[in-house]
């Protein structure tokens, strides 16, 4: 039986065939020519015409496919293929312009978990800093699809992903934004965070920062619906990431209290500070090592402390808030293996030039001078230039920068 996909040893014992490095180059015959082209252009996809195929799948009734024997594992291959695609953000809008984008969305509502799982995913990659894209999952209705799965979907992993979808959608997106909070999704950012699966608490956390972030008017309904609790009670948790995320939506609401705004956390000054006490505690008591992993969090409580008491933490008191190596750089293991070679050319004659440098040497390491490729300026192009066109800007006369490359001396 013949092995389905690309003969990979085929190709690769013909490339060593026609150059092995000790022979120069050698034509090739009319049939090696043919069968390399054949076997390369095998394996060419045409993206347009793969996602409208993918687009007639999706279009299909689920009854109709598992008539054919589809499974939703075969759907979610396929929604995988498509993200790749989708990840070109021209290949995103044109999804729409195929009439891929609203089958799509329709997989929101799939009786698989899976699907509307990995529908989600696409949908984050397709949006993902394109406003355009953004634009028509709104128009489409895809905005409240995501909303009804990340807040009442039974499959956790369909909430996580719906959520990951609707904070991308809704990144540098004031429309999407503001029909957030019309459908109350503040409520169901509270109720992501009762939940015990760490990843989707992160994701929670994550956008609560950013919106308090945008607009610190949200932090009057984030004290309102009682998040200031849930986040301290998240701030002593085992998982860093966590804590580190229910500390910056605190510090969020503690700096609006500072600017103006009254009880920035909603009458829990105490707890808060019982909280931040035995984070301090807790830090002081690590190793060298794992105080290195928790440099973020350390911060976020002395900037939390010093927002809410007005001075600082005890853990700059005790030296332990800027360690000796928080600001050194990582080391270099790469520069002297990827030094440009006019950098290096230059040092070298910097280390081995001596005091006195007679004409002889000066003409030798002229004459070392490393050449750089770039544009030649003609007689002609020099002229041009003087009169108002810029060199290399294809203003000048018929002889002023024809596009050749060719050495220049400096």
């Amino acid at each position: 039986m013949a092995k389905d996909g690309p003969d990979w040893d085929g190709l690769l014992k013909w490339s060593i065939a026609h150059s092995d490095g000790t022979a120069a180059p050698r034509a090739l015959s009319e049939e090696d020519r043919k069968w390399f082209m054949e076997a390369m252009q095998s394996q060419s996809v045409d993206v347009v015409k793969r996602m409208k195929e993918i687009t007639l799948v999706m279009q299909t009734p689920e009854q109709v496919l598992e008539a054919q024997g589809v499974t939703s594992a075969d759907i979610e291959d396929m929604l995988e293929e498509l993200q790749e695609h989708v990840e070109s953000i021209d290949m995103a809008n044109d999804l729409h312009s195929i009439g891929g984008l609203v089958p799509l969305l329709g997989y929101l509502k799939n009786s698989h978990a899976g699907i509307r799982a990995k529908a989600a995913e696409v949908i984050t990659t397709i949006v993902q800093n394109n406003p355009r894209s953004q634009q028509l999952v709104m128009e489409a209705n895809g905005f409240e699809a995501l909303l009804s799965n990340f807040s009442s979907d039974p499959d956790i992993t369909v909430r996580t992903k719906a959520l990951g979808a609707i904070s991308s959608l809704i990144h540098h997106n004031k429309p999407g934004i503001a029909a957030f909070r019309l459908a109350n999704g503040y409520a169901a950012l509270r109720d992501a965070l009762g939940s015990e699966n760490v990843r989707f608490q992160r994701k929670a956390l994550n956008l609560i920062h950013y919106l308090l972030h945008e607009n610190s008017s949200d932090c009057n309904v984030v004290r309102e619906l009682g998040f200031p609790r849930i986040m301290m009670h998240l701030a002593s948790k085992e998982d860093a990431g966590l804590r580190e995320g229910a500390l910056r939506g605190l510090l969020e609401l503690a700096r609006d209290q500072t600017g103006g705004g009254s009880d920035g956390l909603g009458g829990e000054d105490e707890k808060l500070k019982q909280v931040l006490e035995e984070r301090i505690k807790d830090i002081s008591l690590m190793s060298a090592d794992d105080l290195g992993a928790v440099r973020e969090e350390r911060h976020l409580v002395d900037s939390l402390w010093n927002a809410c008491y007005n001075e600082p933490s005890s853990l700059r008191e005790e030296g332990l808030l800027v360690l000796p190596g928080d600001d050194v750089p990582p080391p270099d293991v790469a520069s002297k293996h990827f030094e440009p070679s006019l950098r290096a050319w230059t040092a070298n004659q910097e280390d081995n030039r001596a005091p006195d440098t007679d004409t002889e040497n000066k003409e030798a390491e002229a004459t070392a001078t490393p050449l750089l490729l770039g544009f030649k300026q003609t007689p002609n192009a020099q002229s041009s230039s003087s009169s108002g066109g810029e060199v290399g800007d294809g203003r000048g006369g018929d002889d002023h920068c024809q596009g050749k490359i060719v050495p220049r001396q400096f």
